[in-house]
């Protein structure tokens, strides 16, 4: 069997104002790396607004955890948390402030959807579609066990890249302080 190129990366947080922006800027700097430049902005605002439901809904706390794959032409993004109540989409109207964040995410998105996580907590995830070539030049992963040792250690060097790269790229923008 021929293995498939593919990046997976994993952040664990409580889903904070000041730490959603350090998500978005890491998610940025690992789409930097993977040479995926043109899904920035959108996989920002969508990782922003999940992690803004998180901030403002879920129960029993804030605590979440944030994945990104890259499985050849498909970028999969993914909050998990410990609330199992599911995400609804709302209509909000032209005056409000707040319920645009899952049609947004629908919006920016080649797709998007929630389930259920174990007994209890949920997954709300979005795909974007990768450019082919950037999933082409990637490496093979390694082993799996070789994978599990290191995402804390993958995402510390990329949060150093990011913040190292902020001084030269503008930010992606949201409504979100951070």
């Amino acid at each position: 069997m021929i293995s498939q190129p593919s990046r997976h990366c994993t952040v664990e947080l409580h889903a904070l104002p000041s730490r959603i922006g350090q998500v978005r800027r890491i998610v940025s700097a690992q789409l930097r790396y993977w040479h995926l430049d043109p899904l920035i902005d959108r996989a920002a605002l969508g990782v922003t607004e999940l992690l803004t439901n998180v901030h403002l809904h879920a129960r029993p706390d804030k605590l979440c955890t944030v994945e990104i794959e890259l499985l050849l032409d498909q970028l999969t993004v993914s909050v998990h948390d410990r609330d199992p109540r599911l995400p609804e989409v709302r209509d909000a109207t032209s005056s409000a402030t707040c319920g645009r964040g899952l049609s947004m995410v629908a919006a920016v998105s080649e797709s998007w959807g929630v389930r259920p996580n174990g007994e209890s907590g949920k997954v709300v995830w979005f795909t974007l579609a990768a450019p082919s070539p950037a999933a082409a030049a990637l490496p093979l992963c390694p082993p799996y066990a070789a994978v599990v040792e290191a995402p804390v250690r993958g995402f510390a060097e990329v949060e150093q890249v990011a913040d190292a790269l902020q001084k030269s790229h503008a930010p992606a923008r949201s409504a979100v302080a951070g």
